[in-house]
């Protein structure tokens, strides 16, 4: 079995996010790797180091310098005719060009999976991650979204995958790239960080946010991460979010301070190694996931805290 995996990068080196894809794919077969973008031989020569990666398919072409997925998916479907199975990242961009692929190939996408049990079986995580479904597909090519926190990453050293070069199919003209707004931080980015700090709604506003919870996570070296709650109040930007419909992260140490713990806060940290919680109302539903909890109040266990650090 063949599989394609779809490189996550931003133009100069690979994510991490394609590590786990290239460990999930592996399960299923021989591992092809593509890089679609303009000016990737430096990442096209980063992806062959991978472990696993059998060959390196590049595409490189103004096209699909900014991975809109009405360019990249028609060049998948090209690919698909001599692959059975293509995996995407569960990041932006995979879940933005996988339904397009799917749907060209006139297949089920199956999305989030956690495990691969066979060549045509998987699990995948239903009810924000309260259940897990086994799902068989019948259908002749396999298009998957994987969760990485679910899979080890692949050593990024190691392969020795083969570069070739793939004929573009060219700019399709349904879509245009008109820009973008990325938020650039010192911190470790959310989904690689190994400790990580969150803060909620308790907090009350943005003020208390950056005072308290940045000095913790400067302290620690960990990545800032908020509840939804927080987000939509207006402390902190949009890609803060950590859950079912923000970034799903399991670091070593998870901080959850002034969050409730509402189930899809749940769903994108409760695989984290271990877990603390910081929380007044001790019947909050994060001490129920928590594997250290303190009841009491954050304005002045924060502080204290960092204190002593």
């Amino acid at each position: 079995m063949k599989t394609l995996v779809w490189v996550e990068h931003d133009g100069k080196a690979v994510k991490d996010a394609t590590l786990a894809v290239v460990t999930a794919a592996a399960k299923l077969g021989e591992v092809h790797l593509l890089v679609a973008g303009q000016g990737v031989s430096e990442v096209a020569a980063e992806a062959a180091r991978i472990a696993g990666a059998g060959k390196v398919h590049v595409a490189d072409d103004a096209a699909y310098a900014h991975a809109l997925a009405e360019n990249v998916a028609p060049l998948i479907v090209e690919l698909m005719g001599h692959h059975d199975a293509v995996l995407f990242p569960s990041t932006s961009n995979g879940k933005n060009i996988a339904p397009r692929v799917a749907a060209l190939l006139d297949v089920m996408q199956i999305s989030d999976i956690l495990s691969v049990e066979s060549a045509d079986t998987f699990t995948r995580p239903i009810y924000a991650g309260n259940a897990i479904a086994t799902v068989q597909s019948k259908d002749a090519r396999l298009v998957l979204t994987v969760r990485g926190t679910a899979f080890e990453k692949a050593s990024a050293e190691g392969g020795s995958g083969v570069i070739e070069a793939v004929a573009s199919t060219g700019d399709k003209g349904l879509s245009v790239f008109a820009g973008a707004e990325i938020a650039k931080s010192e911190r470790p980015e959310l989904t690689s960080a190994k400790i990580i700090v969150s803060g909620g709604r308790a907090l009350q506003n943005s003020e208390n946010f950056h005072s308290l919870i940045e000095p913790l996570a400067d302290k620690l070296g960990a990545g800032v991460g908020a509840s939804r709650a927080a987000v939509d109040a207006g402390y902190v930007p949009n890609d803060y979010q950590v859950g079912q419909t923000g970034k799903i992260v399991a670091p070593e140490v998870y901080i959850a301070i002034g969050i409730s713990g509402a189930i899809q806060h749940l769903a994108g940290m409760k695989d984290s190694k271990t877990i603390i919680a910081i929380n007044k109302d001790e019947d909050a539903p994060i001490f129920q996931v928590a594997d250290i909890g303190l009841v009491g109040d954050l304005f002045k266990i924060v502080p204290e805290l960092t204190e002593k650090l």
